[in-house]
């Protein structure tokens, strides 16, 4: 159904109705809950060009993301957090503008979105250390919230981010708790906020047992399952090898485990793993009770809540910028176990 077959059958003009479902004021509130129910009943929905018209709004939220981070458009973690924000989107009448670009070519990309309102805001994705990304959109006035935080950006914005720091100081903790003192750190590139973060939680655990920090224990990369699988397998191979992992990715763990029964050890027994669990839709840890000991803190709920802060925002410009700290919860499966006995 149309606007102009809804209008008749509700016996109103097409001003009329239009104006009651785009929120103008001047129209009764007996006649906007009229037009609303009908509708719903016809599952009408008005067109998001002439509502943003109407507005003045684009009705839309922008998703940049740089060629160097282009991989990202198919890792399951970004397509989690999209569906989520998606969901939010969706509920209150915004669509998702995704934009794949040059890393050179960001400033212009965002100065773009600004003056033609192509969109009402965007979410930044992957923030580093001293992201340069917070300070310019601050100086555009584009409204934007971040997944995650940027160490060294001095100024508030507004952002939602997991407790890094302290679900790795947890997780190291819990592997000393199991009697393990060789503990190694496969961790995501550590010019990334939340990389660097998670790197500190495990210092910071290894200082409170008084086990100094090991080079040869912790490597820093793109999170994929080789490099789980490559990273596990040099350090096996050595003498005095861990006898526990902490890894940053389930992805990456999956490679881990690879490694560790390629060698012949099993895993939980031999070699301890402790990974971050973003509570994939399709690549989940386990059932009841988890392949993977896990800091678990669901990504798709980021992405909700985040578009959710975003949102709020862009309809009340002059509200302070909004930040959320989420904490992991520690899920304990089958991959750890006490640290095996010296012969």
């Amino acid at each position: 159904m149309n606007l102009k077959e809804l209008s008749k059958n509700l016996g109103l003009s097409q001003t009329t109705v239009s104006r009651a479902l785009n929120g103008y004021p001047e129209v009764s509130p007996a006649t906007r809950q009229r037009v609303e129910a009908a509708a719903k009943t016809f599952n009408y929905r008005p067109s998001t060009r002439a509502k943003g018209l109407a507005t003045g709004q684009a009705l839309a939220i922008g998703h940049v993301i740089p060629m160097s981070s282009k991989h990202e458009m198919v890792n399951p973690i970004f397509g989690d957090f999209i569906a989520g924000a998606g969901e939010t989107y969706f509920r209150h009448g915004y669509e998702m503008i995704l934009s794949i670009v040059d890393d050179g070519d960001e400033k212009q990309i965002y100065e773009g979105l600004k003056a033609r309102r192509a969109v009402d805001g965007v979410i930044v994705h992957g923030p580093r250390m001293n992201d340069p990304r917070i300070g310019l959109l601050n100086d555009l006035g584009l409204p934007f919230a971040v997944h995650g935080r940027a160490s060294g950006y001095g100024h508030p914005y507004a952002w939602l981010d997991v407790n890094n720091r302290s679900a790795f100081e947890r997780a190291t903790d819990f592997l000393f708790d199991l009697g393990h003192t060789r503990i190694a750190l496969i961790n995501g590139l550590e010019e990334m906020d939340f990389a660097h973060r998670r790197r500190e939680g495990y210092a910071s655990s290894l200082a409170a047992h008084d086990i100094a920090v090991d080079a040869s224990l912790m490597r820093s990369g793109e999170m994929t399952e080789v490099y789980g699988y490559e990273c596990t397998r040099e350090m096996l191979e050595k003498g005095n090898a861990p006898t526990a992992i902490l890894c940053s990715s389930l992805i990456s763990a999956l490679g881990v485990r690879r490694a560790i029964e390629e060698k012949g050890l099993v895993m939980g027994k031999d070699v301890s793993v402790v990974t971050h669990d973003d509570a994939l839709s399709y690549l989940q840890n386990g059932g009841d009770v988890p392949i993977f000991t896990a800091t678990r803190s669901s990504v798709r709920d980021a992405g909700r809540k985040l578009a959710e802060m975003l949102l709020a925002s862009i309809a009340d410009p002059l509200s302070p910028p909004k930040q959320e700290l989420l904490e992991a919860e520690l899920m304990v499966g089958s991959s750890t176990g006490p640290a095996p006995r010296k012969d």
